[in-house]
C-alpha cells in the first residue's frame, strides 16, 4: 500500500512530502480527531441527554440540528479565513471553541444552556476539517491529495470510534459532567501542539499573496468556485453520500436499534462501533483506488448511495417486527462506506479550482453532507413525534434526499467531467511550452 509520503514523481512546485510533512499533518489532524469526538459524542449520549433535561425526539434532535446548521452555515466563510489567515490560526480558534462548547455542555444545568454549547462546539467543529484538507494540499504532493483527504476522514472516524467506546462507558461510570468535562482536556492538549508545533506550509513553499479586498473579493472568490462544475458535483456528491451515517451515528442509531430492533444498549453500541470500523477500513480502500484511478470516483460514489438505498429499504420492510441481526450487521457495514464515499467530492472540487481558492471551493463541497444531514435528523425526529415513534417511516426520508442528490449528480456529471479534461489538456500545453 503506499503511504501519503511524498515520492520522487511530482508537479513542478509541489510540495516534498516527506517525514516532516507528517509530522506536522498529524498534529493538524489531531485537532479534526478531538473536534470529531467532541462532535459525536452526543450520539451515545441521546438517550441520557432526553433523560437529562426531559425533552421529546423533536427537542432532542435539535441539538445535532442547531451544531449542524452552524457547522454548514459556517463552511463558506471558513473556507474564505482559511484562504486569508492560514491554517495554524483557523485551527488554532476552532480548538478553544470547541473546546468550550464540550465544557459548557458538560455543566449544563438547562436544555437552553446546552443548546448554546452545542452550538458553541459547532462552531469550533466547522473551522477544523477544511483546515486540514488545505494543510494536506500544502504540505503532500498532488496525487498524494485524493489519499491524503480519506487518511484525513479516517482519523476523524477514530474520534468517532473513541466516541462509541470510550465516552459512552465514561458516561455510564462516572457520569454526565465528570465524562464530558474530562473529554474537553484533549482540546486543551491538542491546542498547545499546535501553538507550538504546526505550520502552514514547508519552507519556500509559501502561496503567492493574494489581494484582499473585503466584501467584493469574498464575492469573487465564492462566484468564481460555483461557477466550476466540478465544485458543484462535488457538493452534491457529499450531500448524497454522507448524511445516512452521519444521521445514524451522530443521533438517531443508537435509539433506533435499542427501541425499535429491541438491542440492548451494549449491543447497539458495537454495531456503532461497526459502522466505524468499517468506514476506517472502506476509507482505505477508497483512497487507494481514486489516486490511482480517477475514473472511478463517480461509480464509487453512485454504488455507495445504491447499496445504502438497498440495505435501508430492506431492513425497514423487513417483513417481522425487527430484522434479524445479520442484516443489521450488513446494514451498519455498507453505512460505513457514507463516509469514505463522501470524501469523494473533494476529489472534483480540488481540481477544479487554483490554490487560491482550495479552502473556499472545500467549504462549499463540505457544505452539502452537512446540510443533508441537518434536514434528515430533523425529518426523523419530526416524523417520530408525529407518527408515534414508527421509524420505519421516520427513516424513510433517507430516500427522499437520496433520490434529490442523484438527480444533481446525474445533471452535472458530464459538464465537469467536460471541464476537467479542458484543464488537463490546456496543463499539458503549458507544461511544453514552458520551460521548468
Amino acid at each position: 500500500m503506499s503511504d501519503v509520503r511524498g515520492g520522487s514523481a511530482g508537479l513542478p512546485g509541489d510540495p516534498p512530502g516527506g517525514r516532516r510533512a507528517l509530522a506536522v499533518w498529524g498534529i493538524g489532524v489531531s485537532v479534526y480527531f478531538v473536534a470529531v469526538i467532541f462532535r459525536t459524542s452526543l450520539g451515545v449520549a441521546g438517550l441520557d441527554a432526553a433523560d437529562r433535561f426531559g425533552v421529546n425526539a423533536s427537542a432532542l434532535s435539535t441539538f445535532s440540528i442547531l451544531q449542524l446548521l452552524v457547522y454548514a452555515g459556517m463552511q463558506i466563510p471558513v473556507g474564505l479565513l482559511v484562504d486569508r489567515l492560514g491554517t495554524k490560526k483557523v485551527l488554532g480558534i476552532g480548538a478553544v471553541l470547541f473546546t468550550a462548547g464540550q465544557l459548557g455542555f458538560a455543566f449544563s444545568p438547562s436544555y437552553g444552556m446546552a443548546l448554546a454549547s452545542r452550538a458553541l462546539l459547532g462552531c469550533g467543529d466547522a473551522l477544523t476539517f477544511i483546515s486540514v484538507l488545505r494543510l494536506g494540499t500544502r504540505w503532500f504532493p498532488a496525487r498524494r491529495g485524493p489519499l491524503v483527504a480519506q487518511m484525513a476522514g479516517l482519523v476523524g472516524m477514530a474520534g468517532n470510534l473513541v466516541s462509541t467506546l470510550v465516552i459512552a462507558r465514561l458516561l455510564h461510570g462516572i457520569g454526565w459532567t465528570a465524562a464530558f468535562a474530562g473529554s474537553a482536556v484533549a482540546g486543551a492538549v491538542v491546542f498547545v501542539l499546535l501553538v507550538l508545533f504546526l505550520k502552514d506550509h514547508p519552507e519556500g513553499h509559501a502561496p503567492e499573496p493574494v489581494p484582499h479586498q473585503g466584501a467584493a473579493y469574498v464575492r469573487r472568490q465564492v462566484a468564481a468556485s460555483w461557477r466550476e462544475p466540478g465544485t458543484r458535483l462535488g457538493l452534491w456528491v457529499h450531500f448524497t453520500t454522507q448524511f445516512p451515517a452521519m444521521v445514524f451515528l451522530l443521533l438517531w442509531g443508537l435509539p433506533f436499534l435499542v427501541e425499535a430492533q429491541g438491542l440492548s444498549r451494549a449491543v447497539a453500541g458495537e454495531l456503532l462501533t461497526l459502522v466505524v470500523l468499517s468506514n476506517m477500513a472502506v476509507g482505505l480502500v477508497y483512497g487507494q483506488i481514486v489516486a490511482r484511478h480517477h475514473g472511478a470516483r463517480l461509480p464509487l460514489a453512485l454504488g455507495t448511495v445504491g447499496a445504502t438505498a438497498l440495505l435501508w429499504a430492506a431492513t425497514l420492510a423487513y417483513p417481522a417486527d425487527t430484522a434479524p441481526m445479520w442484516l443489521l450487521v450488513v446494514l451498519c457495514t455498507v453505512l460505513g462506506a457514507c463516509g469514505p464515499a463522501s470524501m469523494i467530492g473533494f476529489d472534483f472540487a480540488r481540481p477544479a479550482n487554483p490554490p487560491e481558492r482550495q479552502g473556499t471551493a472545500s467549504g462549499i463541497t463540505n457544505m452539502g453532507g452537512f446540510v443533508a444531514s441537518m434536514t434528515t435528523l430533523f425529518a426523523v425526529g419530526v416524523l417520530l413525534d408525529a407518527t408515534g415513534d414508527d421509524y420505519t417511516v421516520a427513516f424513510s426520508a433517507v430516500f427522499v434526499l437520496q433520490a434529490l442528490g442523484v438527480t444533481q449528480i446525474l445533471r452535472l456529471r458530464r459538464r465537469a467531467a467536460r471541464a476537467e479534461r479542458e484543464r488537463l489538456v490546456a496543463s499539458r500545453v503549458t507544461s511544453v511550452h514552458v520551460p521548468v
